[in-house]
């Protein structure tokens, strides 16, 4: 199997969003990927191994997504670029990501190792956020006296309220932008 891993982490990454993360087993992902159960285990020490793989995984591509936010300091307007960071971060499996972490003691006692304090993916998409608007103070887009990890840690909080717990679609982009430009309100 050519990249096994990848595959491996996009089929775990369906199940979750299929599925939700109590259906995510090993079985159900060697099953999604079309491979045996032992390619699993080849890769990985055990599944919470491979969960924590996987959590890490998708911090990498976090990391992506922040530096684009960052780029975009002063361009659109604040509101914008926040709703659509929280639409992005949201909207792909980062809400299935924090359901499994919280759920999985073994998972979350790896993870403590890279992420000590709070919810590995929040407490990283929180200093995105944190990272884009401090940005967008030093061009003066954001009040100078602005908290900008208390903004981030509210915008990441309400954002994952919006759209955990839902089993139709995910909240429509103007409920998220609302949302945005309240938390924003005072200091945009």
């Amino acid at each position: 199997m050519r990249d096994a891993r990848r595959q491996l982490f996009d089929a775990a990454e369906r199940v979750l969003l299929r599925d939700g993360p109590n259906a995510l087993t090993s079985r159900a992902v060697t099953t999604e990927a079309g491979c045996a159960k032992g390619l699993l285990h080849r890769h990985f020490a055990d599944f919470d191994d491979f969960l924590a793989g996987l959590v890490r995984d998708r911090i990498t591509r976090l990391g992506d997504q922040a530096a684009a936010l960052r780029d975009s300091a002063g361009t659109g307007t604040v509101a914008d670029n926040v709703t659509g960071a929280l639409m992005n971060l949201f909207g792909s499996v980062a809400v299935g990501i924090v359901g499994l972490v919280t759920a999985r003691d073994g998972l979350r006692a790896r993870l403590r190792r890279t992420t000590p304090s709070g919810i590995p993916v929040l407490t990283e998409a929180s200093a995105m956020i944190a990272a884009y608007l401090a940005a967008e103070q030093a061009l003066g887009r954001v009040a100078p006296a602005a908290d900008v990890d208390t903004l981030a840690l509210t915008l990441i909080g309400t954002g994952h309220l919006l759209f955990a717990g839902h089993d139709g679609p995910p909240p429509d982009p103007k409920a998220v932008r609302i949302v945005v430009t309240t938390v924003i309100a005072e200091v945009g």
